[in-house]
């Protein structure tokens, strides 16, 4: 027993002494070749606590940048980069001829909108500045593509703007655009009537390029009207879309309307419901009957050469002329106008002889001349002629109601 005793405390020494020693050169910076299991036996025998080692430092992770949509994006709509796992710094984007586009960075850093405006087929560089969790920066590069048209439709106006300082009760409002139009209830939701009266209207399609918009009655006189063509952006069918938006304002005067009566050979003039002069007229001869219903008039001229050719019956034929007109108001494509006409004095009052004309002695044309204007009415009645065709320039009055609504692709 005693030896085994004395053996055990030469064991427990030992471990001590060796303890002892690797504490030593451990602290000293020694190597010692020790097993390490053995060294921490004989720390932990020689009454040495091990020391606790640092875990490894998490690892932040690499900021995720989203660009979207990447290819297709309409001109109308945003980039929008959206960043996770971190926050952005900055976004830059540039167009093709290094354009700057403008943006919003949201407060937290995860959201960058664009604000600047975008064209049709063209590419966005992105470049992201990020920082990572622990505030480590970084970069992410990306390329957004917008939308490539197969054509661009342009839309002009009529009136066009600013070419008429007012208009009458009658005047439509034109959209033409210069390529057919597929899709015409996106190009109609893009097109916006405003009135100040608000007063009833629609949109009416007289083919794939043109439409037009009427109120269900005239104008109230003083009606300031604005119409925004938005098109921008829409796709308006068969790869085509708006080139541009527009906007025109008008502003509608007083009721100006001429009631011309192929019965009695008179027309009758009210301003704003009022009759305020009556004239002696000739209106188109059997053979030649100027159209029945409300003619809008689309312009005026000092003078101009008619020219009965421009309508088929030219030199050689019986009924051929081409001469100079005085104060001449068009009120239909087909040829008809309000104008001067001395050679027909004798018949005014009495007989119908025009090519379809509204023939005036040369005071009441100029008096007429000066009162009427773009957008004034002059309605036909008892011509003895058909109605005015509603693709006829502005034969817009010639449908009912209910027929307008119709030709609405809403």
């Amino acid at each position: 027993m005693t030896g085994l005793k004395s053996m055990t405390g030469r064991r427990r020494w030992g471990s001590i002494a060796l303890g002892i020693a690797v504490a030593v050169a451990l602290a000293l910076g020694v190597v010692v070749g020790v097993h390490p299991r053995a060294a921490a036996d004989a720390l932990g025998a020689a009454g040495f606590s091990p020391v606790a080692q640092p875990a490894a430092p998490d690892v932040a992770p690499v900021p995720v940048v989203h660009v979207t949509p990447a290819t297709d994006l309409n001109p109308t709509a945003p980039i929008t980069v959206t960043v996770t796992d971190g926050t952005a710094r900055a976004v830059h984007v540039t167009g093709p001829d290094g354009t700057v586009v403008a943006g919003t960075l949201a407060s937290d850093g995860h959201t960058w909108t664009s604000t600047g405006a975008l064209a049709y087929a063209a590419a966005y560089a992105v470049g992201v500045d990020t920082l990572d969790r622990d505030q480590t920066p970084g970069h992410t590069d990306a390329t957004v593509r917008t939308v490539a048209p197969r054509t661009l439709a342009y839309p002009s106006f009529v009136p066009a703007p600013n070419s008429v300082p007012t208009v009458g009760v009658g005047q439509p409002l034109v959209v033409r655009f210069d390529h057919p139009v597929s899709d015409r209830a996106a190009a109609e939701r893009a097109l916006t009537v405003t009135t100040t009266p608000v007063q009833t209207g629609g949109w009416y399609w007289l083919s794939d390029t043109e439409v037009h918009y009427r109120p269900q009655q005239y104008w109230r006189p003083g009606t300031a009207i604005t119409l925004k063509a938005d098109v921008f952006g829409v796709d308006l069918g068969d790869g085509t879309y708006g080139s541009t938006d527009r906007t025109l304002s008008l502003t509608v005067h007083d009721a100006w309307v001429a009631k011309a009566d192929g019965a009695t050979e008179q027309m009758q003039i009210f301003d704003d419901g009022a009759l305020v002069k009556t004239m002696k007229i000739s209106l188109g001869a059997p053979g030649y009957p100027s159209h029945v219903g409300p003619h809008v008039i689309s312009d005026k001229q000092p003078s101009i050469v008619m020219d009965s050719c421009t309508y088929g019956v030219c030199q050689g034929q019986p009924g051929y002329y081409k001469e100079k007109v005085d104060l001449d108001l068009r009120i239909s494509d087909d040829g008809e106008f309000v104008h001067s006409a001395p050679w027909s004095v004798g018949q005014q009052g009495n007989e119908n002889v025009s090519h379809g004309c509204v023939n005036l002695a040369p005071a009441d044309a100029q008096w007429f001349f000066d009162h009427f204007g773009v957008g004034d009415v002059v309605e036909i009645t008892d011509s003895g002629g058909p109605v005015l065709p509603v693709y006829d320039t502005y034969g817009d009055w010639e449908l009912s109601w209910a027929d307008w609504e119709a030709g609405s692709a809403l």
